[in-house]
């Protein structure tokens, strides 16, 4: 059986000429960042055609305007090419920052650290400050007052268009900075945040996971997507699974470290133990349950990749993510009668209301809501039943 991964195909075809890459790591500086949303290494380099042409022929590499730099996803393969040590977050050149606002930068970006946030959380509220103090230009951050602020944020509605979810994340970074570094106390009072949109979460049909399910490459694609829809578990943690967190005699998935840093036990579907039977003993994984080619953990984009093809395959046309196997398992559960606080344990939510969402999705009560007009004309008796039909065929 051919066990190539799809998702890693595209990386494989860097490796056929090596040399190129060390020409690129000697010529060229390395920048890991946040560009339009993603994760990305940028490449700084002079120009030189040689170089240039060595780096288009890097799939999926892209030019930036704005940076003025070349870019292209960040992947382990790519880090391991041009020697770029395992992910960590490096802000971008400071040369456009005051340099007492750089330090405040770092002030703010050690104390995130201190407080044991995530490397996403890290990433993003840095990537919103840079922002913040780059549109302050050389005021010192510590001066600016309540008003100043305030100002600011209707700035970047009226002017910049942002919208309430940037405005959000701007908010956040900007309350740990003068919250948790310079100690204000009353900035969620003096700055308030613009009413959220209520977006409900995308689910599939029965259906639709069957088709999808039905429609993947191979064994491991299946259960990957199996477990993803069966468990309801987050992308970042299926593809964190160790092959020691599978309790097989008690159909539990252990799932460390999940969101907000919590652990918790889901349920192993008994369905696709046999599936799982198979799988282990034609991949035989070393330390994850999904691993790549060439071992080590299964990249995130790898797994979105497979589900993206599965549901082109299978003939699905809703513009739904990966992240809706999770809610479909979530939705589908509620109309099955599951409670809402054991579901909120089994998708790891610390807050019920996030749960909540899901009964507005659920068609389960909604189906049982019966239209006043068809109660109406149930109720009609049969002259009435042909009138409304004669007068119904005239006007047609």
């Amino acid at each position: 059986m051919n066990v190539t991964d799809n998702g890693e195909a595209l990386i494989m075809k860097t490796h056929q000429d090596l040399s190129q890459y060390s020409v690129l790591v000697k010529n060229a500086r390395f920048l890991c960042d946040l560009h339009k949303g993603q994760e990305v290494i940028f490449i700084y380099c002079k120009f030189d055609p040689e170089l240039i042409q060595i780096i288009r022929r890097i799939p999926g590499s892209k030019w930036s305007q704005s940076r003025k730099a070349w870019y292209v996803l960040d992947r382990e393969q790519l880090r391991n090419h041009f020697q770029i040590p395992k992910k960590q977050y490096e802000p971008d050149s400071l040369d456009d920052i005051s340099a007492g606002n750089a330090r405040q930068l770092n002030r703010f970006m050690e104390q995130i650290k201190l407080q044991g946030y995530s490397p996403h959380t890290l990433r993003t509220y840095t990537s919103e400050f840079r922002v913040f103090l780059r549109d302050l230009k050389h005021r010192p951050v510590q001066e600016i007052t309540y008003e100043q602020l305030r100002l600011y944020f209707v700035y970047l509605i009226d002017k910049k268009g942002l919208g309430e979810n940037q405005i959000h994340s701007r908010i956040n970074a900007l309350k740990f900075y003068f919250e948790q570094v310079l100690l204000w106390e009353r900035f969620s009072i003096e700055i308030p945040r613009p009413k959220k949109q209520l977006q409900l979460p995308k689910v599939l049909s029965f259906e639709e996971v069957q088709r999808i399910l039905t429609a993947t490459g191979n064994i491991k694609h299946m259960l990957i997507l199996s477990l993803c829809y069966g468990t309801g578990i987050r992308l970042s943690e299926i593809v964190n699974i160790e092959i020691e967190d599978m309790d097989l005699y008690r159909h539990k998935v252990f799932i460390r470290r999940g969101k907000g840093k919590k652990d918790r036990y889901v349920n192993l579907p008994t369905s696709i133990m046999v599936l799982l039977g198979q799988y282990m003993n034609i991949y035989k994984p070393q330390r994850y349950l999904f691993e790549g080619q060439y071992g080590g953990r299964y990249s995130v984009r790898s797994v979105q990749s497979v589900f993206m093809q599965a549901k082109h395959r299978a003939g699905v046309c809703k513009k739904i993510g990966i992240h809706g196997l999770r809610h479909s398992f979530a939705t589908h559960c509620h109309e099955q009668g599951t409670d809402l606080h054991l579901l909120q344990r089994l998708l790891g939510h610390s807050n019920i209301k996030t749960t909540l969402i899901y009964t507005h999705v659920s068609q389960r009560q909604l189906e049982m809501v019966v239209s006043p007009l068809d109660r109406m004309l149930k109720e009609l008796s049969p002259e009435m039943k042909q009138i409304s039909t004669k007068r119904g065929g005239k006007n047609t």
